[in-house]
């Protein structure tokens, strides 16, 4: 098991550059794709249709890139924490790219440096560049960089 890093507000400046992660590997199953999927109207046959699939361009189902990207919130959920605050919000991506498909039935996992630290009004705004991979390989699935506010 991962362990979780849990600080408070007041810590955030002094771990600037410091890598939190990486997490527990997550099944990319073809019922998480399915259900994302419905939740978006995106039935691309790449993604819910894995006998055609097999005969598509990747040799089997993918993953949605957005559905990779969802994954963002609890991995780093399972990985980083700020405890002693009134609010936590997922204020914004800077940068994405989504540099290597995800198969069903691959495994991912992230992990992500803290690169910068800002005063906002009541708190401070997290930057982090964070890194989805995959299991076995070497290219990652994502590439984020992401924004997160804790107010006091």
């Amino acid at each position: 098991m991962t362990d979780k890093k849990i600080v408070t507000i007041d810590e955030l400046p002094a771990l600037v550059g410091t890598e939190i992660g990486p997490s527990e590997w997550l099944e990319i199953t073809q019922e998480r794709v399915n259900t994302f999927a419905d939740a978006t109207d995106d039935h691309q046959w790449i993604h819910t249709d894995p006998e055609r699939a097999k005969e598509g361009p990747f040799g089997g189902a993918i993953a949605h890139g957005f559905l990779t990207l969802s994954l963002l919130i609890p991995l780093w959920s399972s990985i980083f924490d700020v405890e002693g605050v009134g609010t936590k919000i997922n204020y914004g991506l800077d940068r994405v790219r989504f540099t290597s498909p995800v198969k069903v039935g691959a495994r991912v996992r992230m992990k992500a440096t803290l690169t910068k630290v800002e005063e906002v009004k009541g708190g401070v705004q997290l930057t982090t560049s964070g890194v989805i991979e995959i299991e076995g390989q070497e290219r990652p699935a994502v590439v984020v960089d992401f924004l997160a506010r804790f107010l006091r």
